[in-house]
């Protein structure tokens, strides 16, 4: 039997961008809508669609989802914002996702399309930027300690989706340039006081390598102008949320790296790295071993799926930079615990990727690691090393 789906909505004061949002969720069974004091026609336009509106004193992102959740009574629940819209190929995608479940899914990766200054952005959003919107309801809860990257992470294999969550980031400049000052507002709420060796390292090099990391590793320039702006607001946003807690963060634990830290839990992910047809011929095989002996696999390679086994990252070029990009995206669909290599080449190719992309054990050679003993030696050693 299909399973029933409910979209939850958090808002305030959005009654020009929530109609088209709550239009974009037609095909759902119901949606819920957790209104935070809307001095506009928010909760108004919310009853008239049909959605179960409730008011609630805004009390941090975490917690506000967590009040939607309770409300909800689908099978499965759809978290988006007011700012954000289903695509129709994403809703024809859920529908045929709902009605046949895979056994054993419990979360599903959805491609974040964001539109900046008016155009849609492609690397320099780090597209597809998955986000884990759908899930089973009950089996997954929001940190209510977190200010900010409050989101849910999978603790096996996620169903990854190609339909976009349609992302309206930002229309002008102003609302860009608020956007990140609030985003660094929150960061610093969250993070620790740092030493001041530590904070000034925050505030001119770690924002310094993120802009060139993102802009000519990841490709962030392919998107023009409007890549470039949007890479500097968010680099500036680090800069200045580092700034704010030197002068006088709170007490605790230092700060991590560039993103938000992914708990490793469940099955172990392997990712096959192919750089030609024959490695790919090597590859499939092993990563189905692989995953009969439990690890959650997918390959990255040139060469197109005849069978969609294993599941396939496109590799779209022959330099890092590509190699980059398709591992970032597999890095945010659920943290990679170790990558698969056939041969030199792909050795090669694994040291030019960033470190951050590597796994959290060294890359394994398929041709001299029996695919079962690999899945017991990176389910001990990922499990000990514990987040990235």
């Amino acid at each position: 039997m299909a399973k029933s789906l409910t979209a939850c909505v958090i808002a305030r004061d959005e009654e020009e961008r929530l109609p088209a949002c709550l239009e974009s969720l037609g095909f759902c069974d119901e949606i819920v809508v957790v209104d935070s004091g809307s001095r506009d026609r928010t909760r108004e336009i919310a009853a008239a669609a049909g959605a179960k509106v409730v008011e609630h004193p805004w009390r941090g992102f975490a917690v506000q989802r967590n009040v939607a959740l309770d409300l909800a009574t689908g099978d499965w629940v759809l978290e988006i914002d007011a700012d954000e819209r289903v695509s129709q190929e994403l809703a024809g995608e859920l529908a045929g996702f709902l009605g046949a479940v895979p056994a054993g899914v419990k979360m599903g990766a959805i491609p974040l399309r964001d539109i900046f200054l008016g155009a849609p952005l492609g690397p320099s959003s780090r597209y597809p930027r998955y986000r884990h919107r759908l899930f089973e309801r009950g089996a997954f809860r929001h940190d209510e300690s977190r200010s900010v990257h409050e989101g849910l992470w999978p603790d096996g294999p996620p169903a990854v989706m190609a339909g976009e969550l349609v992302h309206l980031l930002a229309s002008s400049w102003r609302e860009a340039i608020a956007d990140a000052r609030a985003y660094a507002r929150l960061e610093a709420e969250q993070r620790a006081q740092p030493s001041l060796r530590d904070g000034l390292f925050g505030i001119v090099v770690r924002p310094a390598a993120k802009l060139a990391y993102r802009l000519f590793v990841l490709g962030g320039w392919r998107d023009g102008w409007r890549g470039v702006a949007r890479i500097s607001l968010e680099c500036g946003a680090d800069a200045l949320a580092a700034a704010r807690r030197l002068s006088g963060g709170r007490e605790g634990e230092g700060e991590g790296g560039f993103g938000q830290e992914q708990p490793r839990t469940g099955p172990v992910k392997l990712v096959g790295v192919a750089g030609s047809a024959g490695a790919d011929r090597r590859l499939g095989p092993w990563l189905a071993e692989a995953a009969a002996a439990g690890a959650d696999v997918a390959l990255v390679s040139p060469v197109p799926a005849a069978d969609g086994t294993p599941r396939r990252r496109p590799l779209a070029g022959s330099g890092p930079g590509a190699l980059a990009r398709a591992l970032d995206a597999e890095n945010q669909a659920r943290p990679i615990d170790a990558l698969v290599l056939s041969g030199a080449r792909g050795r090669l190719a694994i040291r030019l990727a960033p470190a951050e992309l590597r796994g959290a054990v060294p890359p394994l050679d398929s041709r001299s690691t029996a695919a079962g003993a690999a899945v017991d030696l990176v389910q001990r050693a990922s499990r000990l090393a514990g987040p990235t």
